[in-house]
């Protein structure tokens, strides 16, 4: 039997517009930010408010923001100190403007995420959403050469990083072992009946398609997760009944270079969402356990008493009003 099939409309505004005046300066620069919307609408959909959010590579925070403004306890896991402490002031800021979500970020490989993560959280996580590193053709941003006396463009912002341990730097193969064991230990964290949502895409490397989001599906199950739903979360704007595509400068000359090629490569409006579930049943022997109102302030509680010292110190400011709109 085949999966369900749902699009999402993510993108009724662009990327920039959906994090402006919700993230801290600098976090533009992260090579391959998840759409807010998307992780919007996975907490929205998968969780209730009270709930617990985990994103094993969160990169900037993106899950976290969207979980703490949505009323829900996020914690983040990232292997890169630049962007683990743009996520940790991402998800203060957001702390800041509700009181009702938290957020944290340890810094660390995800694979030992069993390790990172308080031992009395483990099991009580409602939702994972995630995203694995993959090809640089989409990411980057354009910056004017004139300020170096040349004519054009160069690429900036593209990278995840230097270090070579890095899983964006890695095979595909070994991105796929490492991806498999980083969603065994996103089982174990899982509470009976959670859920899992990654977002990916396929891409091509020297012109044959790598088809990630079969490869995805395949590590899933061999993590033990169950496959629950197939979706499309789109990219691009819908008016008039007709999709509105916003691809990057790189992507519109990636494009463009590989038909020249005879390859046919075409703009990319959406990314596959895989949905699975963590197999069990709760204490009241329902397949999907939403805890009690109890057990979320017990879940709120153990989170702050693992935030870092400025996260805590950041708790302690005057709250602002929480600004609506994602």
């Amino acid at each position: 039997m085949s999966s369900p099939l749902s699009v999402w409309n993510t993108a009724p505004t662009s990327a920039p517009v959906q994090r402006r005046g919700r993230y801290v300066p600098g976090s533009a620069a992260h090579p391959a930010k998840m759409l807010p919307r998307i992780a919007a609408h996975a907490i929205s959909t998968y969780t209730r408010p009270g709930d617990l959010v985990l994103d094993p590579m969160c990169g900037i925070g993106t899950t976290l923001v969207e979980a703490v403004h949505l009323g829900r306890h996020a914690i983040g896991v990232e292997y890169e100190p630049r962007w683990a402490s743009l996520a940790r002031r991402n998800a203060a800021s957001a702390t800041r403007e509700t009181d009702a979500g938290t957020g944290t970020v340890h810094r660390g490989d995800a694979r030992h995420l069993g390790r990172l993560i308080p031992a009395a959280l483990h099991g009580e996580v409602a939702l994972v959403v995630t995203s694995p590193p993959y090809g640089n053709s989409a990411h980057g941003q354009v910056r004017s050469t004139r300020d170096t006396g040349e004519r054009g463009v160069a690429k900036k912002d593209y990278r995840y990083s230097h270090d070579p341990s890095n899983l964006a730097h890695v095979s595909t193969d070994r991105l796929l072992e490492a991806f498999t064991e980083i969603l065994a230990q996103c089982r174990r964290v899982l509470r009976p009946g959670g859920t899992v949502v990654v977002t990916t895409r396929p891409w091509r490397e020297r012109g044959e398609l790598v088809d990630l989001p079969s490869a995805v599906l395949a590590a899933g199950q061999a993590a033990g997760l169950t496959p629950a739903e197939r979706c499309v979360a789109l990219l691009a704007g819908i008016r008039d009944g007709g999709l509105i595509a916003r691809p990057s400068f790189f992507q519109m000359k990636n494009v463009r270079d590989a038909r020249r090629q005879g390859i046919p490569l075409a703009v990319v409006q959406h990314e596959d969402v895989l949905v699975f579930t963590r197999p069990g049943q709760n204490a009241a022997g329902t397949a999907t356990a939403h805890r009690c109102p109890e057990a979320s302030a017990r879940t709120a509680r153990t989170v702050r008493a693992h935030e870092p010292v400025a996260s805590i110190r950041h708790r302690g400011c005057a709250r602002r009003s929480h600004r609506g709109g994602h």
